[in-house]
């Protein structure tokens, strides 16, 4: 089977949410389809990382952490920005076409007959065969441990499947309630489903419905907590703990344009957090996985050392969070981010006025409409002088006119777009040289912008 014939197969099962919610959300088909594998999760030690915002940043952080230890590092992502292949990667590089082509024949093969036998019920979701794809590439490179983004909820999702040796809960938040509940409570149930009987959690101090949610299952399950907030630098711009420039939140450049520079304090020993992650979200996301890297240093991986600690966050790579393109001198400044929920655009707002201030906003926009789009449009369209609203090539895209009539609340000049191409084509002539325009929304019309203006993932 070619690699192109192996992704066409994989996109022709459709997106998970178009799909009857059971058909994904039931772990005793996905528990079948690794038995006929031979349990490929099972051959290495795995981090789980749940959460609203924040899992994919955390999940990176922690891998790269692990990388600079000299361990080989597993990282399961989703979803992808660019090529499908990113999801999948074993220290930093992403799954080779021809071994994505040869486990998707595999896997495929597997789910086939096991539906011809009455082993399923119907083929595996796209999200399940992509999860049993990494689990088998992993066994057959054997990382030192594998870092698991969970795709959505927690309890039931395709990657709850393994026994980790530390779970982690980043930030949660309203998303996807018409699958995982309508409350912050409701949402945090599902996230808790990764906590294991006698196993070790990571997490740091939520909304207090979340909170009591996360902190009685961990007594239910008797599992042990790790708090995160040691790793937390304090938030006052005035603390001595910062190198600040001009009183403003730190920021340095950096490979993705801005991030953050900090002292802590990891094991008695002084370390310089400088990371390419903007924004202060990203001091939890950062926390979490240092709290995750030590829990592992104290499981035996003594590689794992508060320089490499350092080195690690330094080197970390996550592409369309608040990445920075700068100009060339022919064309404006972009900054990319991922921002589908209304936890994320405030994250994004506050991120853009702590590095650029009160300069001008050029914003192309688009999101899935299963989104909160009036609300991610209520929080970002004021913060620029033009929008320009546009679709991605994805079936769950909101039409432009479905975003405009979301919108309806928001004063201000809206603009439309057919394609994304034609919408940075727009912000570009309205931005000019020296312009900054914000591609912002869904992962896929950040993708799409990546292609566009030819950014390296």
């Amino acid at each position: 089977m070619s690699y192109e014939t192996a992704v066409a197969q994989m996109y022709a099962l459709g997106h998970e949410l178009a799909q009857t919610p059971s058909h994904k959300f039931d772990l005793a088909h996905m528990r079948v389809l690794l038995a006929a594998l031979g349990h490929p999760e099972k051959s290495s030690a795995s981090v789980l990382v749940a959460g609203t915002n924040g899992k994919g940043s955390t999940a990176a952080a922690l891998a790269s952490i692990l990388q600079a230890a000299g361990l080989k590092s597993g990282l399961y992502t989703s979803p992808h920005l660019v090529h499908i292949n990113e999801r999948i990667r074993v220290n930093g590089e992403p799954i080779g076409d021809d071994d994505f082509a040869l486990l998707h024949d595999v896997v495929g093969r597997t789910a086939e007959r096991l539906v011809t036998e009455g082993d399923l019920p119907w083929h595996p979701s796209f999200f399940e065969m992509l999860t049993a794809m990494a689990f088998e590439h992993f066994a057959r490179v054997q990382p030192d441990v594998a870092v698991l983004e969970v795709g959505m909820g927690g309890r039931l999702d395709a990657t709850n499947v393994v026994e980790p040796r530390v779970s982690v809960i980043t930030d949660i938040a309203l998303d996807h309630q018409k699958y995982l509940g309508g409350t912050i409570g409701e949402i945090a149930r599902e996230k808790a489903g990764i906590i294991r009987p006698g196993g070790v959690v990571v997490t740091l101090p939520q909304l207090p419905e979340a909170n009591d949610v996360i902190g009685n299952t961990i007594l239910d399950q008797g599992a042990r907590a790790v708090n995160a907030v040691p790793y937390v630098p304090p938030v006052s711009p005035g603390s001595g703990q910062y190198l600040v420039a001009n009183g403003q939140w730190p920021v340095v450049s950096g490979r993705s344009g801005v991030g953050q520079r900090y002292a802590l304090e990891v094991r008695g020993e002084k370390i310089l957090v400088e990371s390419p992650l903007a924004g202060r979200h990203q001091l939890r996301n950062i926390a979490l996985a240092i709290a995750a890297a030590e829990e592992l240093h104290n499981q035996g991986y003594a590689q794992i050392t508060p320089k490499a600690i350092e080195r690690g966050i330094r080197e970390t790579r996550w592409p369309g969070r608040f990445q920075v393109v700068p100009s060339d001198g022919s064309r404006p400044e972009y900054v990319l981010d991922v921002a589908h929920n209304p936890a994320g655009a405030w994250a994004l707002r506050s991120t853009l006025s702590a590095a650029y201030g009160e300069r001008a906003v050029t914003m192309v926009f688009g999101v899935l409409r299963d989104k909160a789009v009036a609300e991610i449009a209520e929080i970002l369209f004021p913060i620029a002088e033009q929008v320009i609203v546009t679709h991605a090539n994805n079936p769950r895209s909101a039409s432009v006119d479905e975003i405009r009539q979301a919108a309806s609340r928001v004063a201000g000049d809206i603009r439309e777009a057919a394609d994304v191409s034609s919408a940075l084509e727009d912000a570009g002539r309205i931005a000019g040289r020296g312009g900054l325009v914000v591609v912002t929304g869904s992962i896929y019309i950040v993708g799409e912008a990546m292609r566009r203006l030819g950014v390296r993932i």
